[in-house]
């Protein structure tokens, strides 16, 4: 049964709406938030990390999500489809669960802390943004991107000891850097961090004055970073080894990687369908009619298009391989353009007259070639009357 009463799209602040990959950015942005090794000893954050991934357990699964949309917390109570008690769950067992979020070992917030086991320690994944433009996702483009990262002290080299002094093993969990709890009499058993070290396996005696113990500092970090062409909205690159480094004594093990979320601006003129894009473009009445060649602005510069005679309002002309490059392939969508046709509004007498005899020629009824404003005035009081 659901260990939590908010509703799930307030926990990972994300609206009904979102799509399985935004919910899934969500939950990571906020996991890494308030992992409890990111805030030792704070029990509100821990509870906040379990309630995540509760929320996360239930908005992730199509099926799972429908019942709740439809039926709440309710829908979630019984028949197989109830979310785990997460609130007794140890943050590893929560990690196994979602390996496929944080990757292997631990998922990017320390596989094997301080003798933990199960392969190296792994540092804290980042996020970080990037805005392009949609000429830069049919070329492809070099950014910038500035972030701060926690990274080893410089003056005692993440141990956080004095400079000439060195940690000690843990007496609390033997330098293992984890202790086991019991509970309901032996029934089950609970892995958490030690208590003592932190997760660490060791202890400092005398702090390094520079970092007061921690062994980490914030630094900014200027990189520069390949966007591929073809690129969507809302997907990420990742930097290996950009991360955090381990939360071990002198950050032993695997730095975590850097994410860095592309955004795409809006465009002017166009609007992405995939790798499709749309425009709409606006053609005078005669030329819908009588057909037309024209130039078209596309992202590579102007090509011609042909307008067929009788062309409709709302007809799509399709202008071949002017889209955006496929991510996988390379190979590039097309140009749909939406007709809009422009009826004038002002007209000069030749044009009229003209245009009067066309009418004349379909039968169709228009309305007289002079109207005087009292005329007008006095049918509108006419009709009031």
């Amino acid at each position: 049964m659901p260990s939590t009463q908010r509703d799930y799209y307030e926990v990972l602040s994300v609206e009904r709406t979102v799509d399985g990959e935004e919910i899934k950015r969500a939950y990571r942005r906020l996991a890494m938030k308030y992992h409890p090794d990111r805030n030792p000893g704070d029990a509100e954050a821990e509870v906040k990390f379990k309630e995540c991934a509760e929320a996360y357990e239930v908005l992730s699964d199509p099926e799972k999500r429908a019942r709740y949309d439809r039926f709440g917390h309710e829908g979630l109570r019984g028949g197989g489809a109830a979310a785990h008690d997460f609130s007794r769950m140890d943050v590893t067992d929560i990690f196994s669960m979602f390996s496929d979020i944080f990757g292997g070992g631990g998922g990017g917030f320390g596989g094997g802390m301080g003798g933990r086991g199960g392969g190296q320690a792994r540092g804290y994944d980042l996020e970080t943004e990037v805005q392009i433009t949609l000429e830069d996702v049919l070329k492809g483009c070099e950014e910038e991107v500035e972030f701060t990262r926690l990274d080893l002290c410089d003056r005692c080299t993440g141990t956080g000891a004095k400079p000439g002094t060195k940690p000690v093993k843990c007496k609390t969990c033997d330098g293992q850097g984890r202790v086991q709890q019991s509970g309901l009499g032996g029934m089950f058993r609970m892995v958490t961090n030690c208590p003592a070290c932190g997760g660490r396996g060791q202890v400092v005696k005398e702090f390094c004055e520079a970092c007061r113990g921690k062994g980490r500092q914030p630094k900014k970090r200027t990189l520069s970073v390949r966007i591929p062409p073809g690129v969507s909205d809302g997907q990420a690159v990742r930097i290996r080894g950009e991360g955090e480094p381990a939360p071990t004594v002198g950050g032993e093990g695997v730095r975590g990687d850097l994410h860095v979320v592309v955004r795409v601006q809006d465009h002017p003129l166009f609007k992405r369908e995939g790798d499709h894009l749309i425009m709409e473009m606006p053609i005078g009445f005669t030329q819908a009619a009588l057909g037309a060649e024209l130039e078209v602005t596309t992202l590579d510069g102007k090509q011609k298009l042909t307008i067929a005679r009788g062309t409709q309002h709302g007809s799509i002309l399709r202008v071949q391989e002017a889209g955006l490059p496929s991510l996988r392939t390379g190979r590039r969508g097309d140009l749909l353009v939406v007709t809009k046709i422009e009826i004038p509004r002002k007209m000069t007498a030749q044009q009229e007259k003209l245009l009067r005899e066309f009418a004349a020629t379909e039968n169709h009824d228009v309305l007289p070639e002079s109207q005087g404003f009292w005329k007008k005035m006095k049918d509108a009081l006419r009709k009031d009357g």
